[in-house]
């Protein structure tokens, strides 16, 4: 898989802005490429992006995943439109923070407020995205897509 120098950029500034986003101990396991439909099994961000850099950004977990990291940032468990709002601002953090450091090597980079998808549903529309997983010390795993256009 031969990456452009956005997509590397892109790729290295997702894992940084998670790292800086979420206050605990962050593994990010190595990224794949996903050609075909993406499946979500419970909640997931999406988040688009506009400018230099055409794409959107999924952030998918279990719904344990999810409580278990709003435990741990905001001392206490979220449950129902409290972790739903907690999914998409999570989201919002990391995609603004994403555009921040973009911009820092040179991209220009807007967001879309996050749509907060819960429940099985599946995407498409994208030819090539990549598959990021990551796994949060005493929280959970949770997958980072990136569908760059």
């Amino acid at each position: 898989m031969i990456l452009t120098k956005s997509v590397t950029d892109i790729l290295n500034s997702s894992v940084e802005s998670i790292k800086g986003v979420i206050p605990l101990s962050v593994s990010v396991l190595k990224p794949s490429l996903l050609t075909e439909p993406f499946s979500q099994h419970k909640i997931g961000v999406l988040i688009g992006f506009t400018g230099d850099v055409r794409g959107r950004m999924i952030i998918d977990g279990e719904e344990e995943s999810f409580q278990g990291l709003g435990a741990s940032m905001f001392g206490m468990p979220l449950e129902g439109e409290m972790l739903e709002s907690f999914a998409g601002e999570l989201g919002n953090m990391i995609a603004g923070n994403l555009a921040t450091l973009l911009a820092q090597a040179g991209h220009s980079l807007d967001i879309t407020p996050p749509t907060v998808i819960v429940g099985q549903s599946k995407m498409y529309g994208f030819d090539k995205a990549l598959k990021l997983p990551i796994s949060i010390e005493n929280v959970g795993d949770f997958l980072v897509i990136l569908m760059i256009e």
